[in-house]
């Protein structure tokens, strides 16, 4: 491959490496029994998937294109809010 090749490919699949890197920083995390803080990193890293899709032109989101913009985008902060909003209001464990 050549220089210029690669860097198209890193270019085109970034979005997804920064939005994995989230992912697992959520599930480091929740093993470190933060669950709540894990909790809303993962649904802030889908929400970011979300901004991707919405932002980025089809030929830079890589992976996160998965069917039409509208749907992804749709599919993504429904789910991303979803989670916000559940981790966000459950009281943590062990206060009144």
């Amino acid at each position: 491959m050549t220089r210029g090749r690669v860097l198209t490919y890193v270019r085109c699949h970034l979005p997804m490496v920064v939005v994995t890197i989230v992912i697992v920083v959520a599930v480091v995390l929740v093993l470190s029994e933060r669950w709540r803080r894990g909790a809303l990193v993962f649904g802030g890293g889908t929400l970011l998937a979300a901004a991707f899709r919405l932002c980025l032109p089809a030929d830079r989101v890589g992976l996160l294109a998965v069917r039409g913009k509208g749907f992804d985008v749709l599919a993504l902060v429904t789910v991303g809010t979803a989670i916000v909003l559940l981790a966000a209001s459950i009281d943590p464990l062990g206060t009144g």
